[in-house]
């Protein structure tokens, strides 16, 4: 409207002042396919070229071959196979940029799998493990609660051994519906509570809890398991056997999880270094 003010000052009629606008879009659309170039998307030099100019007038035009080059891999990684004709994809669900400060840009790079930035629930539950058997859950590990605020009356002596005793027997069958499919690992959504965490520590799987549902997503991408929301409801075929190696490690003064050395992933993680926050919210 702005750009328009001074026609309409001039007494011109909008609908003139329109009609010119259009053909100015049909002109500028022939000049730019008149001076575009076909690119081969299967040739990375063409493809490497192209993201180069555009990246060129952008603080990372320092590292313009580094960034470019992580564009690449993380685009090959996503669009693999099925995904090839999906024009909206949902970014979140494949790809996540995971800026952590420290380090030099060139340690910048595309994990051929996941990171989450989440540790282990128990000190002594595994840290590495290869070729993971791996369980993805949207439910709790806990004992349900009330909704609201719950009163237990007590009428014996032995009604509060009784009531625990229900929680441990609930949990444990939880907990079994889970251990007879030998997993490595179980990641939740969800709460894990300590007897939970115990029994699957004596069944040597190692617990990742409270995962956002976008990471859990990936991780199902890489990994090949599929979310369950009933423990009692596991198949031998909702178990992830794909990832390659499972990694927890420091990084500054944060843990990180890594799902990496995946067969075939459809999902990745790309992560950035950098001298300061400043830095990295500039690439």
């Amino acid at each position: 409207m702005v750009a328009a003010r001074p026609f309409m000052e001039m007494n011109i009629h909008p609908t003139i002042v329109v009609s010119a606008y259009y053909k100015a879009l049909d002109f500028a659309k022939r000049v730019l396919e008149s001076i575009a170039k076909p690119i081969d998307i299967t040739k990375d030099e063409d493809v490497l070229l192209a993201l180069q100019n555009c990246i060129g007038t952008k603080f990372s035009s320092r590292w313009g071959q580094l960034i470019a080059d992580l564009t690449i891999k993380a685009t090959k990684i996503v669009l693999r196979e099925g995904a090839k004709n999906k024009l909206n994809l949902e970014i979140k669900r494949y790809a996540r940029v995971e800026k952590i400060p420290g380090g030099t840009l060139e340690e910048c790079t595309v994990l051929d799998g996941v990171m989450v930035n989440k540790d282990i629930t128990h000190p002594k539950m595994r840290r590495q493990i290869r070729n993971p058997r791996i369980i993805l859950l949207d439910c709790p590990l806990e004992y349900k609660k009330g909704e609201s605020q719950t009163n237990m009356e007590l009428k014996t002596e032995n009604a509060m051994c009784e009531a625990l005793e229900q929680e441990q027997e609930e949990i444990a069958l939880t907990c079994n519906n889970i251990l007879k499919w030998k997993p490595d690992i179980v990641i939740t959504e969800k709460g894990i509570s300590d007897l939970a965490q115990h029994f699957l520590l004596k069944g040597n799987v190692s617990c990742i809890r409270r995962v956002r549902k976008t990471d859990n997503v990936r991780i199902a991408r890489v990994s090949g398991a599929k979310i369950v929301n009933r423990p009692e409801e596991l198949q031998e075929s909702d178990v992830g056997t794909q990832c390659g190696l499972f990694d927890i490690r420091k990084i500054g003064d944060d843990y990180f999880s890594f799902f990496v050395e995946c067969k075939n992933p459809t999902a990745c993680t790309i992560m950035l270094r950098g001298a300061s926050k400043d830095v990295l919210n500039e690439m």
